[in-house]
Parts: C-alpha cells; sequence; structure tokens
C-alpha cells in the first residue's frame, strides 16, 4: 500500500509529496533542529546575572533586620551575641508622641526607644522613683533608662531633657516584641491599670486615651504581624490534618481520574450532577444560618458598618454575610444549569474527546506524575526570587534623621548620632532628635536597589513562565507522539515523556525562552501598572484613574491572549519542531481555519474539567469545614482548637484545587494537543488508502459527525 506520510515535510517546510508508507514513521515530531538560539543564549547571560544578583544579595543582605525590632541606634532587640540578646523587647520613652503625623509620613515614632528584657508592670513617674523611699523603685526605674545610666545625682530636669530616661511608665504588655499600654475596657470607660488618668511625669494629668492614640498609630503594622501570628499558630496545631485533607484530595483526583479512563461517559454526567448537589447543599446551608440568626442581637449590623476586623469569626455572625453566600451561589448554580441546557449536545462530542485523551492517557500514565516535576521547579523560582527579595531589601545601612515635635528647619534631615549633640541643630530646635529611620545607603549598590529588585521580579516572571511551558511542551510532545502513531499503541514509542522532556531542553529551550519572555514582559507592565494605581488612589485626577483602568483592562486581555497563543504555538513546536513565530502563526492560523470546532469542543471541555476540579473541591471542602467546626460527632473530640477555623479551611480547599488542577491539566493538555493534531490531520489527509487519517475511528466518527470535510487549501502547512 502507498499512500503519504501525513506531516512529513520537505527541508523548505513545505508538504512533499506522496510517499511510500513507511510503517517505522511514527509522525512528523521526530525531524527538527534548535530553533531561536539567540534566545536561548539571552536566557542563559539573564540566568548568569540573576545567580549573580543574588549573591551580591546575600552577601550584603541581614534578614534579621525583618525578624528583630530595632533601637533608635539601629540595633536588634533580642538578637544573640549582641549586648541587647537578653533584652526582647522594644520600649518607647513618650508612646503618646507615636500619634504624630510624622509616624505615618517616616514610619518612626518621634521618641526614643530603647531595648528592655521586660515590659513596665507597674505605673511609676521618674520624679517619684527618684524621691520614694521604697527599696528598689529606682533600682527597677533605671532598667528603662538608656544602657549604662547610673548618674542618679544628675538633675531630673536634666535627665529629661536628655532624654537619659523616659518621664513616666506604665503597665504594658508585649506585643510582637513591642511594649504597648496595657489598655483595657470597664464598663466602657478606657482605664489602664484601675486609672483613667495618668501622671505624664511632667507635673500634668492626662487622659488614658492619649496613650490609646499613640498605641494605634505605633501599631499601624502590628495588627496585621498579630493576625499573621494567630494563623501561623492556626497552621502549627493544625497542619497534620490539612496535610490528610490533601492526601484525600490527591486520592480523589486519582479516584476520579481513573474512573475517568473507563467510564469517561458516565463520570461526566455523575460529576455534572454531583456539582449541581454540592452548590444545591451550599446554598441551603447557608439559608439555615440565615433563618438562625434571625431575631439575634447584632445579626442584623451590615458588612459596612462593620468594617473590616483582624477576628474575622465576626463576619460569621451576620445575617448579611450568609444573604450574599446564598446569593452567589445561586447564581453560580443558575449559570451552571444554563450552559448545560444550552450545550448538552457539545457535551457527547466533548465525552468522546475526552474519552479519546484517557486512552492516551492511559497509555502514557508517567504523564499524570509531570505536574510534579512542574510544581517542583515553581516552588524553586518562588524560593530563589523570595530569599534574593528579602535579602535585596535588607542590603541597607541604617540611616537615622532628625525628629521632632514642633516645626524644625532641620526636620528629615540625615543626622549622625555620635556628633548630633554638638551640632546647631539641638540650640536651633531644643526638642530635635537624631534617631534611627530606617534602613539605606548612597552607595552605588544602595542607589540600584531598586532596579536590583524590578530585575529580581522580572527574572521570576521569566523563569516562572519557561516552566510552565516546559511542562506544556513536554506533555504536548508525548501526547502527539501517541496520535501520530498510526497503529494504537503498537507505534507509541517507549517513554514518550521522557524522549519530549528532551527535545524539549535540546532542541526547543531558545523558544520556550522566547515565548515566555513576552508573557514575562507583559506580567511586568500588568505589575507596574497596579503600582501606578495604588499611588494614585489618594490622589483625585479622574482621567488618570480612568486611563489607568483602561489600561490595566487592555494588558489582562493582552496577557490572556498571549497565553492562549503561546499554549498553542508550544503544541505545534512539539509536533513541527519550527521555531517560536512560525509554530505562533500555524497555530493561530489552523485554528481559525477551524474556529467553530475550537469554540465548541475545546471550550465545553475545558468547561467540564472546571466542574471536575468542583467537584473534588466542593467534596474535600465540605468534609474540611464539618471536621474543623467540631460537627462530626465521631471525631469531634480529635479537631484541634483553632483560633481562626477557616484557615485550615481555605488551606485544604486551596491545595485541593491546586492538586485536581495539577491532574486535570494533564488531561486538558492532552485534549488541546489531540484537538490540534486533528485539525492539522483533517487538513493533510483525506481518509483514502493513499491518504489516511492518523485520528482514531471513534474520534474520526464523533468529531467528523454531520460536518463535510473542509478543503485542503493549497501549500498550507501547520
Amino acid at each position: 500500500m502507498e499512500h503519504r506520510a501525513a506531516g512529513r515535510r520537505d527541508p523548505d517546510g513545505a508538504y512533499g509529496t506522496p510517499q511510500k508508507y513507511d510503517p517505522t514513521f511514527r509522525g512528523p515530531i521526530y525531524n527538527r533542529g534548535c530553533t531561536d538560539i539567540i534566545c536561548c543564549v539571552l536566557l542563559l547571560v539573564a540566568i548568569v546575572g540573576y545567580v549573580v544578583v543574588g549573591v551580591v544579595a546575600w552577601t550584603h543582605g541581614d534578614p534579621r533586620k525583618v525578624l528583630y525590632p530595632t533601637d533608635s541606634h539601629g540595633q536588634f532587640c533580642g538578637q544573640q551575641g549582641t549586648p541587647n540578646q537578653n533584652k526582647p523587647f522594644l520600649f518607647y520613652f513618650d508612646i503618646v508622641k507615636c500619634a504624630s503625623p510624622m509616624v505615618l509620613l517616616q514610619l518612626q515614632c518621634p521618641t526614643t526607644q530603647i531595648c528592655v528584657n521586660q515590659c513596665p508592670n507597674r505605673y511609676m513617674t521618674y520624679l517619684g522613683a527618684l524621691v520614694s523611699q521604697t527599696s528598689g523603685d529606682m533600682d527597677y526605674y533605671r532598667q528603662f533608662c538608656i544602657p549604662g545610666f547610673n548618674n542618679t545625682q544628675k538633675a531630673a530636669i536634666e535627665v529629661l531633657r536628655d532624654r537619659e530616661c523616659p518621664a513616666m511608665i506604665i503597665p504594658s504588655t508585649p506585643l510582637v516584641r513591642r511594649c504597648f499600654p496595657a489598655i483595657h475596657a470597664s464598663g466602657g470607660v478606657i482605664m489602664v491599670g484601675n486609672e483613667t488618668t495618668y501622671d505624664d511625669g511632667q507635673g500634668q494629668r492626662r487622659n488614658v486615651t492619649d496613650l490609646l492614640e499613640g498605641a494605634k498609630q505605633a501599631n499601624v503594622v502590628l495588627e496585621a504581624r498579630q493576625l499573621a501570628m494567630k494563623i501561623f499558630e492556626d497552621f502549627t496545631v493544625s497542619w497534620y490534618w490539612i496535610i490528610i485533607g490533601l492526601a484525600i484530595a490527591m486520592v480523589g483526583s486519582l479516584i476520579f481520574i481513573v474512573l475517568l479512563r473507563f467510564l469517561a461517559g458516565i463520570m461526566v454526567w455523575v460529576m455534572i450532577v454531583m456539582v449541581i448537589l454540592v452548590l444545591g447543599y451550599g446554598i441551603f446551608h447557608c439559608y439555615l444560618e440565615y433563618a438562625k440568626l434571625k431575631g439575634e442581637a447584632g445579626s442584623d449590623v451590615s458588612l459596612t458598618d462593620l468594617g473590616f476586623q483582624t477576628d474575622l469569626r465576626v463576619y460569621l455572625h451576620l445575617r448579611q454575610t450568609w444573604l450574599a453566600f446564598m446569593i452567589i451561589l445561586c447564581i453560580v448554580e443558575v449559570l451552571i444549569v444554563l450552559l448545560l441546557i444550552f450545550l448538552r449536545k457539545r457535551i457527547l462530542i466533548a465525552i468522546a474527546l475526552i474519552k479519546e485523551a484517557s486512552r492516551a492517557v492511559g497509555h502514557i500514565m508517567m504523564s499524570l506524575l509531570y505536574p510534579l516535576c512542574t510544581f517542583f521547579l515553581l516552588c524553586l523560582c518562588i524560593a530563589y526570587w523570595a530569599c534574593t527579595a528579602v535579602f535585596l531589601s535588607t542590603s541597607n545601612e541604617a540611616i537615622y534623621k532628625v525628629f521632632n515635635e514642633s516645626a524644625c528647619q532641620f526636620s528629615g534631615q540625615t543626622c549622625d548620632p555620635e556628633t548630633f549633640n554638638t551640632t546647631n541643630i539641638t540650640k536651633l530646635c531644643p526638642d530635635a532628635q537624631c534617631l534611627f529611620a530606617f534602613y539605606g545607603g548612597e552607595t552605588a549598590y544602595h542607589k540600584y536597589i531598586i532596579a536590583l529588585q524590578f530585575f529580581n521580579l522580572f527574572m521570576f516572571f521569566w523563569l516562572a513562565n519557561f516552566v510552565i511551558a516546559l511542562g506544556q511542551v513536554t506533555l504536548a510532545g508525548a501526547f502527539a507522539s501517541y496520535y501520530w502513531a498510526f497503529k494504537k499503541p503498537d507505534d507509541v514509542p517507549a517513554f514518550p515523556l521522557f524522549s519530549a522532556f528532551g527535545r524539549a531542553l535540546r532542541y526547543h529551550t531558545g523558544s520556550l525562552a522566547f515565548g515566555s519572555l513576552i508573557l514575562a514582559i507583559i506580567q511586568v507592565i500588568r505589575v507596574i501598572l497596579e503600582y501606578l494605581d495604588h499611588r494614585l488612589k489618594a490622589a483625585n485626577n479622574k482621567l488618570a484613574k480612568f486611563l489607568l483602568s483602561c489600561l490595566k483592562c487592555c494588558f489582562w486581555c493582552l496577557e490572556k491572549f498571549i497565553k492562549f497563543l503561546n499554549r498553542n504555538a508550544y503544541i505545534m513546536i512539539a509536533v513541527y519542531g519550527t521555531n517560536f513565530c512560525t509554530s505562533a502563526r500555524n497555530a493561530f492560523s489552523l485554528l481559525m481555519r477551524n474556529i467553530i470546532r475550537v469554540a465548541v469542543l475545546d471550550k465545553v471541555t475545558d468547561f467540564l474539567f472546571f466542574l471536575g476540579k468542583l467537584l473534588i473541591v466542593g467534596g474535600v471542602g465540605v468534609l474540611a469545614f464539618f471536621f474543623f467546626t467540631n460537627r462530626i460527632k465521631l471525631v469531634q473530640d480529635t479537631a484541634p482548637s483553632l483560633n481562626y477555623y477557616w484557615i485550615p479551611i481555605l488551606t485544604v480547599i486551596v491545595g485541593s484545587y491546586l492538586i485536581a488542577h495539577g491532574f486535570l491539566s494533564v488531561y486538558g493538555m492532552c485534549v488541546d494537543t489531540l484537538f490540534l493534531c486533528f485539525c492539522e490531520d483533517l487538513e493533510r489527509n483525506d481518509g483514502s488508502p493513499e491518504r489516511p487519517y492518523f485520528m482514531s475511528p471513534a474520534l474520526r466518527d464523533i468529531l467528523l459527525r454531520g460536518h463535510p470535510e473542509p478543503p485542503k487549501p493549497a501549500g498550507s502547512h501547520g
């Protein structure tokens, strides 16, 4: 029998004349050479530069600046091997001054800050301690003075003027290693200890609310840190249950994949029904919670009136919260039902494509494990980027600036704490202080830290997109080798996944670098636009905001389009070995010539896979909800005690989605590859003995049912 080996090209790239059938020929995926070499070299140079940036950052950086609070002299509190190693807490001389607007402008309180071994547990003034007849009062007070202060004979007014000791200390509690007033409410009255007023140490009685305002300003960032600490505590006591939940999600995903392999049609319909039932139960549960809260005190408070609360459990006691959940689930339920009604016939065709994908995955089972490789490489990229970013941000030197309460022409200027008291600044501005402000520097390296951070972010996007592209080309190459095998599965080569991975790295590193570079540039531009949008939030320029919103929308659409184009270009690279631009052009042209099939089949299968993810995530999420809220009687005593039970629940839900997405993304890539190969096969061959189809008979019957075969474009190629 003589026929043309579909997909074989002449050296000039065009399809040749019909050739004798070669039983050893396995499609067009093996005839290739290196592509986009310039981009490959550019990527290697960029990686070398990235390593150099990392080494420089690790040499100059000091992550302790993030972990430990810093006193007025830029020294770490509680750091081992330093004079402050036994002083883990930061104490403010006068926390009331933290209520100054300077805190928000310069991110530093205009008051002396020292490291102490404990926060004060009593109220006392310096004058009171000085004249106290009680033994040990002055010794106790001295530990809150600057290190080395022992001159009790010095006049009190001079000690306070030179800021060697605080004018007063009040009962405080440590929060994120910082001493804050132990303020509490009793009968609606703000108090410290048992007092509503206090002596400021300078002969005046002040209201405790002044302390509260100062503590609020000093606590601008610490509330978020406190929330993070509670979340971390929840992770420490529930991490093994989270792992068990993720393991259940993995087992469920594997069972789903196996069932999909043998019962694709039944599984799809069961999946659809189960998703509808899970969403229906969610609506029913939200209604029960909404009805149960009727008449309870405080349940009718609106979300806008409540505002943001660090304890998110408060929201679950509001009827409006459950009403919002119920409305969202109802909208999702209605949309899914409507889509199923209008796409019921197309779903049958999509099931046939999924069955063919199941057969391909069944012959290349190692493809199900490849997402683990992609996940591992992405974790390396994220870890390297995060470590480099932290070391870059902490590689600055301590910068000291002039802080003051009243107006001063020197305010905000840099200063040297060693020589500050000998300058004219203290004479012109008596209340001025030279305090540690932040970490910075004036050297060439410090001036370009922002540029290095930008390069770090850009390389992260580039490498992350490259890793994803490598996975897509590898899977596409493996599944293409299955499709272009004339006798399935006899002609499928051994170890197709490893062969495809080797071909991708050996021949097409440059093409993958090219495609990922384009996507990285767009993503960096989107980050810049988000930054500009954040900076313009306080501005009233509506035109600028409108233009920025338009740009953000345009680049979001562009990123989605480039991802779609890259994905199909990578399939063409895996199949034919052409460079990126040629592959992108050919893939786009091929899809446009089959736009109806693309819109119907490809997207319907994507929708079905989304329902599969929703089913797995919904099932595991409901199980996690009942477990962590102690609603399963058999394991009520086993569930851990948590600050926020939604933390492990959300973690399990997100992790389950990533696991389900990892498994089903293999199916998605398989469907896309088979569909693109099918379109190419349909244009190159006509099913005659001379030019037989490479598609399976079952796939041909269902996809060509009711569709006339398209005319073959003269001289066209994939």
